[in-house]
């Protein structure tokens, strides 16, 4: 699954390489043993390198913590945490700003129920794009959702977006 980012796919559009034509940001998901230090442990292996951790959430039970990340250099990144022996689950998302009103997510939230658009997972970027608020969401169809939200106005953040910060 993995691609190089060699000049052997110059003039091909990434999305194009990634099977898909929709701006979407990749989520890694890793699975780390629930004890103290060991979420350290993975972030400290970004030190020194250019990727930027730029959203994070962590859902734990007894035995696991399930950490899921989004990632300046999504390419970059996916090699540190391979190199670092970890098993990754990789999924798209979708990034928005959030607009200047008082209740931003709500009109997100609303915009998306009127398509029939279900949201799975939702968290803030901790950087922001274009000096803005804005969430990455999983949604059970990215391209309705991205259609919805681009026709109401909401201006949606991709990958090149996160490599800005």
């Amino acid at each position: 699954m993995s691609s190089s980012g060699g000049g052997e796919h110059s003039g091909i559009d990434f999305a194009t390489m990634r099977g898909r034509d929709y701006p979407s940001i990749r989520q890694f998901t890793v699975f780390l043993e629930n004890r103290v230090g060991q979420l350290l442990e993975v972030v400290r292996r970004f030190e020194g390198s250019n990727v930027r951790i730029v959203a994070l959430t962590i859902s734990d039970s007894t035995e696991c913590a399930v950490v899921r990340f989004l990632l300046s250099d999504p390419e970059a990144g996916r090699e540190v945490l391979e190199r670092a022996g970890l098993a990754i689950v990789e999924s798209d998302l979708i990034g928005v700003e959030l607009p200047d009103t008082p209740q931003p997510l709500l009109q997100v939230c609303t915009a998306l129920l009127q398509s029939e658009v279900n949201i799975t997972q939702v968290y803030p970027l901790l950087s922001r794009p274009h000096g803005r608020p804005a969430v990455a969401l999983m949604v059970d169809n990215i391209e309705i959702a991205l259609d919805t939200l681009t026709s109401k106005g909401f201006t949606p953040i991709n990958e090149d977006d996160l490599k800005e910060i």
